[in-house]
């Protein structure tokens, strides 16, 4: 059986303690490889080589950072199938949304910020008789957390833009999906990253992400999770006066007026709905239906979304594979019989679904739910899975009341050909990200994140870039 390797100082080496846990393959519930169970002693190791690394890594030029960030990309490309088929196997994704999707966007971040740190610009003021000009000096050893739904493309997403700025990395991947992350280790030192400027620590979040999180020489934590966690780096962070970027949950609404292209929101919607099993946080869960379309939407909603196939996720026809994990697969099941008993009536799925021989993988039908209140549990609860409620409304003001009403503010979609609405409602809904006509297009320039309880500050572009460095001014009198 496979045994995952930490990355630190630039090699791969067994934890310290010499503990393991069990890694499933999702589509057959079964154990197929081990994962460091690492703890402190590996976290200071790291620590002590990031430490040595940092002066160096910081005082070379961008264009040094740049050529080696784009050859990782270029190694991740070149290995696009082998990078797929792993995410896959760990997640439970159909292979052929991986490589359409998750691997080519981990390269486009690497190529992105490897690009836009040769393109970060600096202010400066002039005064009468004197100048400033400011500096974007890198913080030092930072450390990322990254979740399990989207392992490589947003393990990539945050070590991206904190490599190119000059810092040096502590990563911890998902203990639920690490091998992407493991084999990206392997990628780097084929591209010659000097050691220490990134290492890799797998473990859970007690024994590595807390220790990371609460480190003293830790200057910045970015972290992709639940809210539920993000509270508590946040509680130890704060008083340490660390720098922190949390993306956290969502119960995105996804509005439609009667005046909507019907086929293109149609067809969008039942990406923006199932899409990764419904893993992403940026899913329209909350599906709001000006009245006098919604019948005609649910009919055709619901006959589109039964004839979704869920497959294994080496089926070229799945469209959804299987649940990441146990915990997670039975947490869905409990949120439908929740539906239940508040008076929900799913009109297609909410039961597993398992392709013929693989009675023991974790898979759970598309689920479209009827008849909820906007305030009820599994309207404000988030499922993050292949679930969604749908519901009419009459009203611009109801609709906004549906839509904000829930603690977190990560994102929302809007299907109006209604140019004035469109503006006007964009402004009113309570999101980071409004998409009106479209889902999940994204420009790697703009600031990615939430408000409320979907998160603290943003991702993305020069936000990123801001984000890993400190501002110092200079000023100096003729």
């Amino acid at each position: 059986m496979q045994q995952i390797k930490n990355f630190i100082n630039g090699e791969l080496v067994t934890p310290q303690n010499g503990q393991y846990l069990d890694l499933y393959d999702p589509s057959t519930g079964t154990v197929y490889a081990q994962v460091p169970d690492s703890d402190l002693k590996d976290v200071n190791i790291a620590m002590e080589s990031a430490i040595k690394a940092f002066p160096n890594w910081a005082a070379t030029s961008t264009t040094e950072r740049s050529a080696l960030m784009t050859k990782i990309a270029d190694l991740i490309d070149k290995n696009l199938d082998r990078l797929a088929e792993a995410e896959s196997l760990d997640n439970g994704k159909p292979i052929w949304l991986a490589k359409k999707v998750d691997i080519p966007r981990a390269s486009s971040n690497m190529r992105f910020f490897a690009q836009a740190i040769t393109q970060f610009s600096t202010q400066a003021h002039e005064m009468s008789g004197a100048i400033n000009y400011t500096l974007r000096e890198p913080l030092g050893v930072v450390a990322t957390i990254s979740p399990w739904n989207l392992p490589l493309y947003l393990f990539t997403w945050k070590i991206a833009p904190a490599l190119a700025a000059g810092n040096c990395v502590i990563a911890k991947p998902s203990e639920v999906t690490p091998m992407t992350a493991f084999l990206l280790s392997e990628l780097c030192i084929e591209a010659g990253l000097p050691k220490g400027v990134f290492n890799v620590l797998h473990g859970d979040g007690i024994k590595v992400g807390a220790e990371l999180t609460k480190h003293p020489k830790i200057k910045a934590i970015s972290f992709t999770g639940s809210t539920r966690v993000g509270k508590e780096i946040a509680k130890v962070a704060a008083p340490a006066f660390k720098k922190i970027s949390l993306e956290m949950g969502g119960k995105n609404p996804n509005i439609i007026f009667a005046d909507c292209n019907y086929d293109k929101m149609l067809s969008t919607t039942m990406r923006s709905s199932f899409a990764n099993q419904g893993q992403i946080c940026l899913c329209g869960s909350r599906i709001f239906v000006e009245r006098p379309i919604y019948d005609r939407f649910k009919k055709d909603f619901t006959e589109k979304t039964k004839a979704l196939k869920v497959g294994h996720p080496s089926d070229p026809t799945s469209k959804l594979g299987a649940i990441v994990s146990k915990p997670h697969y039975d947490k869905i099941l409990s949120h439908l019989e929740i539906a239940k008993e508040e008076g929900g009536h799913i009109l297609t799925g909410g039961i597993p679904l398992h392709p013929e021989g693989y009675e023991e993988g974790w898979y759970i039908a598309p689920t479209i739910i009827e008849g909820l209140s906007h305030d009820c549990r599994t309207n404000q609860e988030e499922i993050f899975g292949p679930v969604v409620t749908i519901m009419p409304f009459d009203t611009e003001e109801e609709v906004l009341l549906y839509a904000n009403s829930t603690e977190y503010g990560l994102s929302a979609t809007l299907w109006t050909e209604n140019l004035s609405r469109a503006n006007r409602l964009s402004k009113q809904i309570h999101a980071g990200i409004v998409w009106i006509n479209t889902w999940l297009l994204r420009d790697l320039r703009t600031p990615f994140g939430g408000v409320k309880s979907s998160g603290v500050g943003r991702e993305g572009g020069n936000e990123a870039l801001r984000f890993f460095t400190e501002a110092k001014n200079v000023c100096i009198q003729y």
